[in-house]
């Protein structure tokens, strides 16, 4: 349940960080900012269960493979190597997920 966290705000990520370069309008504006702040919320929970460093480099990871794939979509450029680079970030934050401890004990308070 504790990685879900991590895992939704970063999709909230792919979604506000696309939405970046596509947001013409006040209420396009205000959506945005609205999901940067709800994602960061989400990533900022998860560190009481996650040590900083993964959660975030799982965020970030999630953030810029998707943001990435989204970008192909809408008919951005991709390369070989950009796909084999790519492939490292993908097995980097999986290794850094696989190989962090979740050491932190669990309050009987927090959910």
């Amino acid at each position: 349940m504790k990685w879900l966290t991590v895992f939704i705000a970063g999709i909230l990520e792919v979604i506000w960080a696309s939405n970046l370069k596509h947001a013409s309008t006040a209420l396009e504006w205000i959506v945005t900012f609205v999901l940067i702040a709800v994602s960061f919320g989400l990533l900022i929970y998860s560190y009481r269960k996650i040590p900083v460093a993964a959660a975030y480099t799982v965020f970030v990871g999630i953030g810029a493979v998707g943001t990435y794939l989204v970008g192909i979509m809408l008919g951005e450029p991709l390369s070989a190597m950009q796909i084999l680079f790519l492939m490292l970030l993908i097995v980097g934050v999986i290794g850094m997920k696989a190989f962090t401890k979740d050491d932190k004990k669990e309050t009987s308070g927090d959910s």
